[in-house]
């Protein structure tokens, strides 16, 4: 399943970012491939759902896509907040 792998490559990239700015180095790479791989997660799975719905498989559709809508909103929302915490520091340092 392509969302998978993409979804694990945000989630390291999104660590990345952080680590990166822990350590004082530029996260702004790590932070541009986590936002971007959890994009591509998400129309990985639009896609997955989209073939369900041409081969008319309701019973897939049916039980997967009401808890996978509220796990994709609950981790693009993390992911977003945790790709973009450096820069909110960095802005809450200059001040």
């Amino acid at each position: 399943m392509l969302f998978m792998i993409f979804g694990v490559i945000a989630i390291v990239a999104t660590f990345i970012n952080l680590y990166m700015y822990k350590v004082g180095k530029d996260y702004k790479l790590a932070m541009a491939i986590g936002l971007s791989f959890t994009a591509l997660t998400l129309c990985a799975e639009y896609s997955l759902v989209s073939r369900w719905v041409e081969v008319e498989d309701w019973a897939a559709l049916m039980d997967v896509v009401p808890g996978m809508e509220r796990a994709l909103w609950f981790l693009t929302i993390v992911s977003i907040l945790l790709n973009i915490a450096p820069i909110l520091l960095e802005l809450k340092g200059k001040k």
